[in-house]
C-alpha cells in the first residue's frame, strides 16, 4: 500500500464483527529497522470534554486490518486498549 500518512488520518476504523466505531487514526507505530508499520494508534474516549485528551489509547495491530477503502478502514479481532501516561511533575526550586 502507498499512501500518505495524512491519507490514514482522514480515514474511520470500523469494526467488521460488531460495526462498533473506534475513531480515526491519530499516530502509527512503526518498527524504525525494517520501516514497517506495525500497529495503528487511535484516541479513545476524551476525559473533560476533550479538553484534557484521552484516557486511553486505541492499538490496533496490522495484521488484524481487512481492508483499507476511500474513507474507512475495517478491522478484525478486538483492538488494544493502553492507558495514557501520566506527565511526571517537574520540581520547581
Amino acid at each position: 500500500m502507498q499512501g500518505t500518512f495524512q491519507e490514514l488520518r482522514d480515514k474511520e476504523v470500523i469494526s467488521v464483527s460488531d460495526g462498533c466505531r473506534f475513531g480515526y487514526v491519530c499516530d502509527l507505530d512503526l518498527e524504525l529497522a525494517s520501516g514497517q508499520v506495525m500497529a495503528l494508534v487511535i484516541p479513545g474516549k476524551p476525559r473533560f470534554f476533550g479538553l484534557f485528551g484521552a484516557k486511553d489509547l486505541i492499538i490496533v495491530p496490522w495484521k488484524d486490518i481487512c481492508r483499507i477503502g476511500p474513507d474507512i478502514i475495517l478491522v478484525e479481532g478486538k483492538p488494544l486498549r493502553r492507558p495514557v501516561k501520566k506527565r511526571e511533575k517537574r520540581r520547581r526550586w
